[in-house]
């Protein structure tokens, strides 16, 4: 069984996901098309949808940060995926709520889920390089 918050960051992936490749309505947008083809809002979207629209508010910074710690990769290389693993979790650590490893722990969780089997190295390389240069490491 997982924990709430690890479902809460699944779902937030889930929405960002559905944001960019839907082209990159509101947050509130994407959660009511989901609302509609469930007949409601799934349990736990409010904490995913949150974390969501602050990756989104976030994007131009995190965009920034990645580009500088993804050594020899440009952002527009990396996957769909992986990049908004990235930005979820940087919204994250900008919360400063729960710890940096758990975080990194969690997105590269979610990089094994979701992602290509290279996908949870890259993500622990690129958060572990940001974390130790923002000082939350």
């Amino acid at each position: 069984m997982q924990r709430p918050e690890t479902r809460a960051r699944a779902r937030a992936l889930q929405l960002l996901y559905a944001w960019e490749l839907s082209g990159e309505p509101s947050i509130e947008t994407v959660v009511a098309r989901v609302a509609a083809m469930y007949g409601r809002v799934p349990h736990g979207y409010d904490r995913g949808a949150d974390l969501a629209a602050k990756a989104v508010a976030g994007r131009p910074e995190f965009d920034r940060l990645v580009a500088e710690a993804a050594q020899h990769w440009r952002l527009d290389r990396v996957g769909v995926v992986e990049r908004n693993i990235l930005r979820l979790a940087l919204a994250e650590l900008g919360e400063a709520v729960t710890p940096a490893r758990v975080v990194i722990d969690e997105a590269v969780k979610l990089a094994h889920w979701f992602a290509g089997a290279k996908a949870p190295a890259f993500v622990n390389g690129v958060l572990d390089a940001v974390a130790r240069e923002s000082g939350a490491l």
